[in-house]
């Protein structure tokens, strides 16, 4: 428990020093995007990790959280509905509370593929009700707010982004607080029983259903709190918030990350950032990088990244440093070859898709390729074969 309030503090310390190491306004906002993506994932986590329940339509609950915040800040601002700018995120949460209900009551009912499946359906109803009633949803352009609206508080106006920032870092760590302590309360453990065999928590006499069910009511509320963060963050709600490119992000990132550990969520969510926003920039291969690594996990790391660091770190602390050091260095060598002669190969091969449009020659990490030229080519698969062989010799000697 020491360990665990001191890995608490260390959060709240790195949320508020963050803003400070990197104070532009393009780092803030990813910062910012990290803190709301944590949430939902965190959010969808509990569903999926801590109850075994593979939703495909989570996005429903994030994206009417935030048509909710959007509307409340809309009225904010008309002056119909006299609320705080900071609370404005909680009504996203009473909206993904008060959908979970009929929708939840309906999931799960089922367990399993019916679960998954009816998830799905009813996910794909929402995000097609959101172009049938224009009204409420904003059609194709969405609905926009302002959150800058009254007067300013203790000089807390909500322009600067540092201040949106640390409003969406409170509600992460608030919300990601109290996640954590539902996991240890009776109806989170039975949750856990539940997952791994309803038939008996059934027979101690525990509604498998009604189990779930609150479980899907309080993912539905984080996940609104997660919306109504990102409504506030970029002012818009659009109908693509509801569909099921961004459910399956959720899925994907929380997966990624490690959905058997708490922190599992977090770290997909900031992969999911680097990926979406930074990764996507520098190369139009990113998508192809994203789908190898999710196929790497699930064949062979499916306790996701956290797993692989947890056991890592289990490993390293078994050896004497004399031991590990040597052979560590050079297998990470020989991955990192590895990869960048793979990687190299990619680039080149979109690059000569695209030499019409964008040139055949382009620069890899300080070296200029050309697609147009074997060198290029011979050279990316050289570095290959070097990481590769070198792997196989490490491990082939490791092993005697």
């Amino acid at each position: 428990m020491r360990a665990e309030k001191l890995g608490w503090l260390l959060a709240a310390l790195a949320l508020l020093v963050a803003p400070w190491l990197w104070s532009g306004n393009a780092a803030l906002g990813l910062l910012t995007q990290v803190t709301i993506a944590a949430l939902a994932c965190l959010s969808y986590n509990l569903l999926f990790g801590q109850g075994g329940m593979l939703s495909f339509g989570h996005a429903v609950y994030t994206g009417l959280g935030c048509y909710a915040a959007i509307h409340a800040l809309r009225s904010v601002s008309a002056g119909d509905l006299p609320l705080p700018v900071s609370l404005v995120p909680l009504a996203g949460g009473l909206a993904g509370l008060l959908v979970a209900l009929p929708l939840g009551w309906a999931s799960t009912r089922k367990s399993g593929t019916p679960f998954a499946m009816i998830t799905l359906g009813l996910g794909e109803l929402v995000a097609a009700a959101a172009l049938m009633f224009p009204s409420f949803f904003g059609g194709e352009a969405g609905i926009s707010g302002n959150r800058v609206i009254g007067p300013a508080v203790l000089g807390v106006t909500f322009g600067p982004q540092l201040q949106v920032y640390y409003l969406c870092a409170l509600y992460a760590l608030v919300c990601a607080g109290l996640l954590r302590a539902f996991g240890f309360t009776p109806l989170g453990r039975m949750l856990n029983a539940v997952r791994d065999n309803a038939e008996r928590a059934a027979f101690v006499g525990y509604d498998p259903h009604a189990v779930r069910f609150l479980a899907f009511l309080a993912s539905g509320f984080f996940a609104g709190v997660a919306g109504g963060l990102a409504a506030l963050h970029f002012e818009i709600a659009s109908a693509e918030v509801l569909g099921a490119h961004r459910s399956a992000s959720w899925l994907l990132f929380a997966f990624l990350g490690g959905s058997a550990y708490f922190l599992g969520p977090v770290i997909g969510a900031l992969l999911l950032v680097l990926c979406t926003v930074l990764l996507s920039e520098w190369t139009p291969a990113w998508q192809l990088y994203l789908g190898l690594l999710f196929l790497f996990m699930v064949m062979r790391a499916p306790q996701g990244i956290a797993g692989l660091l947890v056991q890592g770190w289990a490993q390293l602390r078994s050896r004497p440093v004399g031991a590990w050091r040597p052979v560590m260095l050079l297998r990470s060598l020989a991955a990192g070859l590895a990869l960048l002669g793979a990687s190299a190969l990619v680039e080149l091969s979109y690059r000569l898709q695209l030499a019409s449009v964008m040139g055949g020659e382009f620069t890899y990490l300080g070296l200029v390729l050309d697609s147009g030229r074997s060198s290029s080519w011979l050279g990316a698969a050289t570095v290959l074969l070097a990481g590769w062989g070198l792997g196989r010799c490490l491990k082939a000697w490791s092993s005697r």
